[in-house]
């Protein structure tokens, strides 16, 4: 199954619109602050077609938005019952934006992945534990002997002997 091809434009018009919805009735500033300072990064991943770093701070910063989109969501969703009704459905639609903004995250950061992935880019977590690493840079062919390095007579056998059998 193939994934289909999402445009990182559209990606961020459809935070940035429900991040601007989201802030309109009870969010803090630091909300909006986190955000749309992640998607700034966006924009710039947007202009650098070619950058890799860019691609892969927006989608650090995504992910690291959830974390921050859940604690404010615990902290500051206060419905006050005392509202009058305009402000209650402002309220409502203000958090529903607000939480669909956090439900499209998820499936945001796989497709920037795989966004990262097609630019170029292998994350690999290194933390300088020895690896079995699978470059096979280091590694020399068998059907490709030197010849400097190899030796005219391996075994040190007359040349007129007869070759020995070996045992294994």
């Amino acid at each position: 199954m193939e994934i289909p091809a999402i445009n990182l434009k559209a990606i961020v018009l459809v935070h940035w619109l429900l991040t601007v919805w989201g802030c309109m009735a009870w969010l803090p500033t630091s909300f909006a602050w986190g955000n749309f300072s992640v998607l700034a990064v966006g924009v710039w991943a947007v202009a650098q077609r070619d950058s890799i770093d860019a691609v892969l701070m927006f989608l650090v910063g995504m992910s690291l938005t959830i974390l921050t989109d859940i604690i404010h969501f615990g902290i500051y969703y206060d419905l006050n019952e005392s509202l009058p009704l305009r402000a209650k459905d402002l309220f409502h639609f203000s958090a529903g934006m607000a939480i669909l903004n956090l439900l499209l995250k998820p499936v945001t950061c796989f497709f920037v992945y795989q966004m990262y992935r097609e630019r170029g880019g292998d994350y690999n977590v290194n933390f300088g534990f020895p690896s079995v690493s699978r470059t096979r840079d280091a590694y020399q062919s068998i059907d490709q002997q030197e010849e400097s390095s190899a030796p005219a007579n391996p075994f040190n056998q007359a040349e007129e002997s007869k070759p020995a059998v070996r045992t294994y």
